[in-house]
């Protein structure tokens, strides 16, 4: 979805996997400060959005995430992830339920290979899923925000700001009222300065959510009957992921960010070195200058230098090996 508030003045549009909405607005530090003091909002209409309805839909959708759902209250927001058979990270699903119905946004165009996993475990439940992307838009206001959310709209909020479930024909009269329109990339920096995993940034096909920490925010370790429940259990029993999630400073001497993918070596071994993980989100902060996320094999020792094709990145422990 490519949303109409890139025709506001100095909007540039976004780069993969962000396209359809604006990086930034022209200047990407003020708009990062904006945030950080609870004012303006994000853009996110490009995000997919999807709804479950029907008497069963919080029963039927405990059964399938690793969320615990069930009784969830009307109005407290949540996340959960769809995990393969082998426990791997397939889906993120960012939740709230508001007495009637179930509102979930996930990755821009996600939510198509999300909707058809929960229609093939319909069975005999009586729930309704609708992909709502084409009529909603979710703009993100930050923590700290005095922002009103329009009459009737659905919200769900954080302790990292409020999600607003916006009807899409109002988006250009909402940005007037309540700017000022904030790119995707100010959000993501404090997203990594939050230490926060993205799918499809955090993730590969392998990744399983010990190694990210999302243990502590979207899987419930007391309930079971979900896909992938074995190896959550089997892994948070023993304590050993693969891999890590670390958090990097990077070298500010650099002019260019090292981007997705990016692999780490110990900087002791220089460039000719093992690879020992890769970078997953970088980005530039208007306090902490250049910041890094990173996977990296659980062994690394934690005090160890990195190096990500030559730019110099001292970790902080995210989770811990």
């Amino acid at each position: 979805m490519k949303s109409s508030l890139l025709s506001l003045p100095g909007a540039v549009p976004a780069e993969a996997p962000d396209e359809g909405v604006a990086a930034h607005y022209g200047d990407l530090f003020r708009e990062q400060r904006a945030l950080a003091d609870g004012s303006g909002f994000v853009d996110l209409s490009h995000r997919g959005v999807l709804t479950v309805t029907g008497a069963e839909r919080l029963s039927w959708l405990h059964l399938l995430v690793t969320q615990h759902v069930s009784d969830l209250p009307p109005g407290q927001a949540t996340e959960a992830l769809i995990l393969s058979p082998h426990g791997h990270i397939e889906h993120a699903l960012y939740l709230v339920d508001d007495g009637e119905t179930t509102w979930l946004h996930t990755e821009p165009g996600d939510q198509e290979a999300v909707i058809a996993y929960l229609e093939s475990m319909k069975f005999f439940y009586r729930v309704e899923v609708t992909d709502r992307t084409a009529d909603i838009a979710v703009v993100h206001l930050p923590a700290g925000s005095i922002t009103e959310a329009p009459e009737g709209t659905v919200v769900r909020e954080t302790p990292h700001g409020r999600d607003l479930f916006l009807p899409r024909a109002d988006l250009d009269a909402f940005a007037a009222v309540h700017g000022p329109a904030v790119g995707i990339l100010a959000l993501e920096a404090l997203r990594v300065e939050a230490h926060r995993p993205r799918l499809g940034l955090e993730t590969d096909h392998r990744t399983i959510p010990h190694e990210l920490g999302w243990l502590e925010t979207a899987v419930h370790l007391q309930k079971g009957c979900y896909r992938g429940q074995e190896t959550v259990a089997r892994v948070h029993n023993l304590g050993r992921p693969p891999r890590r999630l670390v958090f990097l400073h990077l070298d500010g001497s650099e002019v260019h960010l090292p981007p997705h993918g990016t692999p780490l070596r110990l900087a002791a071994d220089g460039l000719e070195g093992r690879q020992i993980g890769f970078v997953t989100t970088s980005a530039r902060h208007h306090e902490l200058g250049p910041i890094a996320l990173g996977l990296i094999k659980r062994n690394v020792p934690v005090d160890a230098l990195l190096s990500a094709e030559g730019t110099a990145a001292a970790q902080e422990v995210v989770v811990a090996p």
